[in-house]
């Protein structure tokens, strides 16, 4: 087994091809998945926006209630 060991001074032509091509798919994908995650958050920031306005709408509509609530039984009394 001393005989055995071998020293590698090069790396295959093709393992250095792979890894190269797979770091420009990498490179060339990001923008695009970039704005996907952007638009993402846009589309949900939009929706969230959209749920607080009903949700303001909606306690304002019980305020407005019991403001004509109190204005009634001041009429009537």
């Amino acid at each position: 087994m001393a005989g055995s060991e071998t020293t590698i001074d090069q790396v295959n032509p093709m393992i250095t091809d792979a890894i190269t091509q797979t770091n420009v798919d990498v490179v060339a994908n990001a923008p695009s998945v970039a704005m996907g995650s952007l638009y993402q958050t846009i589309g949900n920031s939009v929706a969230m926006a959209a749920a607080n306005a009903v949700y303001a709408q909606q306690q304002a509509n019980v305020t407005y209630q019991s403001a004509s609530t109190m204005g009634i039984k001041e009429l009537l009394s």
